[in-house]
């Protein structure tokens, strides 16, 4: 039977990934990106609500999502639903997550490169 578990999102980046590694020493790089969305209320009042997603990028893709992404920075993220469960003082609690397989940055970096100014010797 054939199944899909595919999710597409662009947002923004709620703060800077973090990287970590697992016990085995896998390196994962994990983030949170907000995903907005308009909508009008039965009064035909415009509203806005905020998604928030937790997103876990591996491998390379976690490298390159840990040098170049930033707290702002708008994202196009592609990837699969996972949910794990955990105990909590004896309460089973249930969490997903975005395990991104792909990763597109659709705003130009904000922060300026600064260049230190070097002291060129005259010639002779």
């Amino acid at each position: 039977m054939p199944a899909l578990n595919r999710v597409q999102l662009i947002g923004n980046l709620g703060k800077d990934p973090e990287s970590h590694f697992t016990p085995k020493g896998s390196k994962v790089c994990t983030f949170t990106a907000a995903v907005s969305r308009r909508y009008k209320t039965a009064e035909g009042e415009s509203k806005e609500a905020t998604d928030w997603f937790n997103v876990e990028a591996w491998g390379h893709l976690g490298e390159i999502c840990q040098e170049y992404l930033k707290k702002g920075r708008l994202v196009f993220i592609e990837g699969r639903l996972q949910t794990n469960r955990y105990e909590h003082e004896g309460e089973t609690r249930y969490f997903t997550k975005v395990v991104a397989t792909q990763m597109q940055m659709l705003d130009r970096a904000t922060e300026k490169v600064e260049l230190e100014p070097t002291e060129v010797e005259p010639e002779e």
